[in-house]
């Protein structure tokens, strides 16, 4: 699938959370990549990344938190078609993946992820 396409499924992804959770991300950058690097790999071995969420939940946050750079959530493209084929899997795939990071960034860990099918 061409990036700009994968990059619109992201997009929608996100469009399609309820306006609550949109409008609670703050600070957040949505990063594309076509796989995680060597370094990343290493940190997860094997485990077949499809997304990371990288940064300070927002129950670690204060008002003495400095707070310059973004938290990143990344989406690796090749990695999703790896497991997802056809345009319409790739699709609840990219959602699925989406969904299962920004829930990270809200603090849910991974038995609660797995717990609400993510």
């Amino acid at each position: 699938m061409d990036r700009e396409l994968f990059d619109a499924l992201v997009q929608e992804a996100v469009a399609d959370l309820p306006s609550y959770f949109r409008q609670k991300l703050e600070n957040v950058a949505i990063v594309i990549e076509d796989e995680p690097s060597a370094e990343l790999a290493a940190r997860y071995p094997g485990k077949l990344l499809l997304g990371l969420y990288h940064g300070m939940h927002p129950q670690n946050r204060s008002v003495w938190s400095l707070r310059v750079s973004p938290d990143f959530i990344y989406i690796f493209q090749e990695n999703i078609e790896r497991v997802a084929w056809t345009e319409e899997a790739i699709k609840q795939q990219v959602r699925k993946t989406v969904m299962h990071e920004i829930g990270h960034y809200f603090g849910l860990g991974e038995k609660e992820l797995r717990e609400l099918g993510l």
